[in-house]
């Protein structure tokens, strides 16, 4: 009966305490998860209008910031929570705190690389080299093919990246060598029209300008393009072709659309014009998506 009774006892003083206590960590935590998401709902909203690929630098540092937060801010409070629960529990908290220092140094050997990811997840987001939204290319240690892809999450520890294929890549932080982030202030389509040397240069100059100039003016594409496409002229020479460069600095993120309208463009505009389009096989078709044409009769 005494012990039943020291039980009850026990469940109304310290034990109700501890149901408190860890009940207000839950409620804490979840209130923090749910008011960091509402706070990146705000930014993403505000920042794209619709498009998580176009968005202010500040605005996908701001969302990778609350991010981290939120996570910081919920590790804080179960480590508090577990305190407190053991402090009503009995267990002296101050005789703990030497055989956590000696665990700690244990642990800091063992896991040096977790604290590798988290000091360069630090320097990451403090130093803005990329944000949620940004399309990358991320170098892991040993070499082998780039995570390439935009990023979908930036935490202390590691970075989740969604390829094209909708593959969801992770990726350490302590672990990237090398960024290549295509989506920072502004971004370049590049397209290199292959044409034979016998045609007129200049002639395909003033074509390919009369493309980015009827692009600019497109309303589809006006929104896209931050100034007229550019003609650089002849890129490279070959025996039988010449290269002609085209660029244009577009979105963040829209070099990639803007440099598949650009070349459907090119090549109507080639065939208005007389050029026939030809599809290279074999061994000299071009492999990077530009266009081939040879002159031909009108």
């Amino acid at each position: 009966m005494d012990a039943l009774r020291d039980l009850q006892d026990w469940l109304s003083g310290r034990g109700l305490e501890v149901v408190l206590i860890i009940l207000g960590s839950v409620l804490l935590a979840r209130f923090i998860s749910w008011g960091g998401n509402r706070i990146t709902d705000r930014i993403d909203r505000n920042a794209t209008g619709g498009d998580a690929l176009v968005r202010s630098e500040a605005a996908k540092h701001r969302h990778s910031l609350t991010q981290v937060i939120q996570w910081a801010a919920i590790v804080l409070i179960y480590s508090i929570a577990v305190f407190f629960v053991l402090d009503r529990l009995g267990v002296p908290v101050t005789g703990l705190v030497a055989p956590a220092t000696v665990l700690g140094v244990g642990l800091g050997f063992g896991a040096q690389r977790i604290v590798g990811d988290v000091l360069a997840g630090f320097f990451i987001i403090t130093e803005r080299q990329y944000g949620f939204g940004d399309v990358v290319s991320i170098q892991v240690v040993g070499g082998g093919d780039p995570a390439a892809g935009t990023v979908e999450d930036v935490t202390l520890r590691v970075t989740r990246v969604r390829s094209a294929n909708g593959e969801v890549v992770t990726v350490p932080n302590g672990q990237i060598v090398k960024v290549v982030n295509l989506s920072r202030d502004w971004a370049r389509a590049v397209v290199d029209v292959p044409v034979p040397s016998s045609v007129d240069v200049n002639r395909v100059n003033e074509i390919l300008r009369e493309v980015g100039r009827e692009a600019f003016r497109d309303p589809a594409m006006r929104p896209l393009l931050l100034d007229p496409p550019t003609v650089m002229g002849v890129e490279t020479l070959g025996l039988d072709e010449v290269n002609v460069r085209v660029v244009a600095r577009t979105l963040p993120g829209k070099q990639f659309e803007v440099g598949r309208d650009l070349r459907a463009r090119v090549v109507l505009a080639f065939r208005r014009q007389g050029l026939q389009v030809r599809q290279p096989t074999g061994p000299e078709a071009p492999s990077d998506g530009s266009t081939a044409v040879q002159e031909g009769v009108r």
